[in-house]
């Protein structure tokens, strides 16, 4: 027998079957180079929290974040197991214990705990999109023309803040999201009188933003892109209403947007910002841009920060031919004075970071909330 051993250590390149987990070690303590053969166990497959902690096994904590916390919490969890347990290991992979610890998320589960975008959902997500387009075109057909004959008297008498249009805004926004999905209001009382300008700015997560917005009782004008305005019907309200265009590639349009948002809040009206620049793609929030409170800071108004959870979760970016059903909460904080228009961003942005879970905060505005 101990010929045969010496003769497996000589031999360059042996097979050795082992078991499923187990890593063989020399006697002197080091890991044994040696090529095995594993013999696959008779089990059933591991499961999705398996294959998921066993990517997170191989990356180092500085390529995940989840190895920063949640693994080494999942390993203590383990420790503290194996010790009460068996003195020996029984052959399963200790990747497959830590998997099958709570601290580890199922990248399958839905994220909030008020919307339902579990996947026997998505089937009846597709056909309550249909139903919400129907229900926005069907609602915005007889309101665009009202407002055609609404049109000669508001460019006579309110020109810049068109009041009568913007009800009908509302209207058709709460109409559109009633049947679909519910709106949670705090912090109302934050808001300006009715008859102050502002530069409101929130951030922007999903195309129901903007009907979501028309629910917090001020009349404003929001900046969109050219296309939105090509919409039909949609598009035409929004013209008619006087909402203002921006195109994002080109510089000069960019600059007429931010001129005409100054004169419209000159003249009384508000304006809503996303300073974000666009809709975020990963859900989470990214660093605001400086445009919406340049020309807060020159025309001497405050900022309103607003935040806006759950509207990615209903309709994500990407997959706007699904709308999962779900509550979404606007929290309204408190106005920041007028100053300068950096200082006037690092505190709306603190504010709007401030009413999201830290798991949907981007990793400027974690750096910048932890600073």
């Amino acid at each position: 027998m101990q010929s045969l051993r010496q003769q497996s250590v000589s031999c360059p390149a042996p097979f050795h079957f082992r078991r499923r987990g187990h890593r063989p070690t020399t006697s002197a303590g080091q890991r044994d180079t040696r090529r095995t053969v594993a013999v696959p166990a008779r089990s059933a497959p591991p499961p999705k929290h398996a294959l998921h902690a066993r990517q997170l096994h191989g990356l180092s904590a500085e390529a995940h974040p989840l190895r920063q916390g949640i693994v080494p919490a999942a390993a203590q969890v383990q420790g503290a197991c194996c010790s009460e347990s068996a003195p020996e290991a029984d052959g399963r992979d200790s990747e497959v214990l830590e998997a099958s610890s709570p601290l580890l998320p199922c990248p399958d589960e839905p994220t909030g705990p008020l919307n339902d975008t579990t996947h026997a959902s998505k089937p009846l997500a597709v056909l309550r999109a249909f139903f919400f387009y129907v229900v926005t075109f069907a609602v915005a057909t007889p309101i665009l023309l009202i407002l055609l004959l609404q049109l000669p008297f508001v460019l006579l008498f309110d020109k810049h803040r068109r009041r009568a249009q913007h009800v009908w805004n509302t209207v058709w926004a709460r109409l559109s999201a009633w049947p679909f999905y519910r709106v949670e209001m705090t912090g109302l009382e934050h808001l300006p009188p009715s008859d102050c300008a502002a530069v409101y700015v929130a951030n922007h997560q999903s195309f129901l933003d903007i009907t979501t917005l028309f629910h917090i009782r001020r009349d404003f004008k929001f900046i969109s892109k050219t296309s939105n305005f090509l919409i039909p019907i949609i598009g035409w309200t929004m013209y008619l209403t006087g909402h203002v265009k921006i195109d994002r590639m080109d510089s000069r349009s960019q600059m007429q947007c931010l001129k005409e948002c100054g004169d419209l809040l000159s003249s009384g009206a508000s304006v809503l910002f996303f300073p974000e620049g666009t809709r975020s793609k990963d859900g989470k929030l990214h660093a605001f841009k400086k445009g919406a409170f340049s020309v807060a800071a020159k025309r001497k108004v405050p900022v309103v920060p607003i935040t806006l959870q759950g509207t990615g979760e209903l309709m994500p970016v990407g997959a706007e031919g699904r709308l999962f059903s779900g509550t979404i909460k606007v929290r309204v904080h408190p106005a920041v004075p007028p100053s300068q228009a950096v200082a006037m961003m690092a505190a709306a942005q603190a504010a709007v970071a401030s009413g999201l879970p830290r798991d949907k905060l981007g990793p400027d505005v974690l750096r910048a909330v932890q600073s």
